[in-house]
């Protein structure tokens, strides 16, 4: 029979299998039924034998006198040519007989042994083969863990190298990033006393640009990730993006014709997206804030920056939002859902410069505490399906087990794979 997890190529050949078994098995049962059965004996017994042995001559003449003696001597001595040659006759016929029988019962004797030897041949071959299938069974995980190991010191080796070579393309991105941060803070003209400051600073910053160049993902894809964000804020201008990054909200609202202005503390992002003629500012985000007037801002947007704030630093940029946005003004936080266990493992605990992981529940509570109404959790970047663990198929298992494995399968899927990012939306 086939089984569950065959390869369709196992498949002719265990219908094969189960031919020749069939087979197999109806040849033995045939050699069973021959031996059962009994051969003929030889076609004459021993006293049939004997019998003819003592009648095939013929009777010596009588002895004897008298008229009647000589009268049969007379009679006889005619046919005693014709009585010899028959009792010639019948020697040689009874030896011919003997010699026959003598044959025909060795010849069924060597047939028994030769039946009683297929007999026995036959059962031992099923043993044997099974005998033979064990030991091939039994060697064949040593050559496959044979050819494993050798495989695995191979991968081991390669890996060791492909560590090393990604170990070089990190830090020839930082280096890369370094230089460029350097050569744009000389180039910017900073006076002679604060160009060693500066550049040490650019250099600081350039190691976490090209961080964010590894992990968090290509311009295009931040870029379309953020894409419906735009729609939010086509009637809240001026916008502000606060830790604007590599400014990629700040060109969809430019490409929307939305105003929107952005904030980043990293010199050397600041300084390449005021390069791609976006408005953007070096700055602290809160200070930034205090400096702006009460009720100037239409919206406020952060994306993977609440993350980064220590608590008190967090609660005063919510607090100088509120202060800052006229009313019906619009926050919209995005951050790492910590909810999630595989965003908290993949994506939160990478970055150093994470501060603390904030629940959706908690972010909602604190920007409803700074005097925001509306506050609502909007879920982003949902795990695809395929990463998530899946649940019984019908069939497989009996109806009252299946329900409570999917059951559990499910809290486990909402645990380890609920989306992987948050955003707190919020009106003024």
């Amino acid at each position: 029979m086939p089984q569950a997890k065959d390869h369709p190529a196992l498949l002719p050949l265990r219908r094969r299998l189960a031919e020749e078994e069939a087979a197999y098995a109806a040849a033995l049962a045939e050699l069973d039924r021959l031996a059962a059965s009994a051969l003929p004996e030889p076609a004459s017994s021993t006293a049939d034998g004997a019998e003819m042995n003592e009648l095939w001559s013929v009777p010596a003449s009588s002895p004897g006198g008298g008229v009647r003696g000589r009268l049969a001597r007379w009679l006889l001595q005619p046919l005693r040519p014709a009585l010899e040659r028959q009792a010639r006759f019948n020697a040689s016929l009874v030896r011919m007989l003997n010699a026959r029988s003598e044959r025909e019962a060795a010849d069924i004797a060597r047939r028994r042994a030769l039946l009683a030897g297929l007999v026995r041949y036959a059962q031992r071959v099923e043993p044997v083969m099974d005998a033979r299938d064990r030991v091939r069974v039994a060697e064949a995980p040593t050559d496959a863990q044979l050819v494993l190991q050798a495989f695995e010191a191979r991968l081991s080796a390669v890996q060791e190298q492909v560590s090393g070579l990604l170990a070089l393309r990190d830090r020839l991105e930082v280096l890369s990033e370094e230089a460029r941060a350097v050569r744009a803070t000389l180039q910017a003209g900073t006076p002679g006393a604060e160009v060693k400051a500066a550049a040490e600073h650019a250099a600081r910053d350039s190691v976490y640009t090209a961080f964010e160049n590894r992990f968090r993902g290509s311009r295009d894809a931040i870029a379309r990730r953020q894409a419906d964000y735009v729609a939010l804020f086509r009637d809240q201008q001026p916008v502000v993006d606060l830790g604007c990054g590599r400014g990629e909200f700040l060109e969809a609202l430019r490409q929307a014709g939305v105003a929107g202005r952005g904030v980043e503390a990293n010199a050397q992002a600041a300084r390449e997206c005021r390069e791609r003629g976006l408005e953007v500012v070096e700055a602290d985000l809160v200070a930034f804030l205090c400096a702006q007037p009460a009720a100037s801002l239409g919206g406020v947007f952060a994306a993977q920056v609440a993350e980064h704030l220590p608590p008190e630093a967090l609660l005063a940029l919510l607090s100088q939002a509120h202060r800052a946005l006229r009313p019906d003004g619009l926050l919209v936080l995005e951050t790492v859902n910590a909810a999630c266990g595989l965003a908290f493992l993949d994506v939160f605990i990478r970055d150093l410069s994470h501060q603390r992981p904030l629940h959706p529940e908690t972010l909602r509570f604190l920007v409803a505490a700074a005097g925001f109404g509306e506050a609502r959790i909007e879920w982003r970047s949902p795990v695809p399906e395929e990463v998530k663990l899946h649940t019984a198929p019908s069939g497989g298992l009996d109806p009252p087990v299946a329900r409570v494995f999917n059951e559990n399968v499910e809290r486990l899927n909402a645990l380890l794979f609920a989306p992987l990012d948050y955003a707190v939306v919020a009106r003024r």
